[in-house]
């Protein structure tokens, strides 16, 4: 129970990332800390104490297994997600030539 309270806390701690910061570079990192506090939750979800890897052995069916499915998600979601970082960085990266800043409150004020 204490390693889902964990996982929530560390997301309020990219939440507070996003809303307080200003640099756009460490909005995008809040958010990667945001979506890494949501790929643990979901691989905890598929954990099982003892449990063992999905491969039904017909001749001892009394084992526990692990579902596999929440990793798979969070194996998908790692891809999309460094996807998203990457984009996310060019676009960063496209403003900072274009207004020489980071600050969202200076390129809003330079947009014309």
């Amino acid at each position: 129970m204490i390693v889902y309270l964990l996982c929530f806390i560390l997301f309020l701690v990219g939440l507070y990332g996003v809303i307080t910061r200003r640099n756009l570079v460490k909005i995008v990192i809040s958010l990667s800390i945001m979506e890494f506090s949501t790929f643990l939750f979901f691989a905890l979800i598929g954990y099982i104490e003892g449990g063992v890897a999905p491969i039904v052995n017909p001749s001892d069916p009394a084992k526990t297994y692990v579902d596999p499915l929440p990793q798979a998600l969070v194996l998908t979601a790692i891809v999309i997600g460094l996807a998203t970082t990457a984009m996310l960085m060019a676009v960063i990266i496209r403003l900072y030539r274009k207004y020489k800043t980071f600050d969202i409150r200076e390129i809003n004020n330079l947009r014309g």
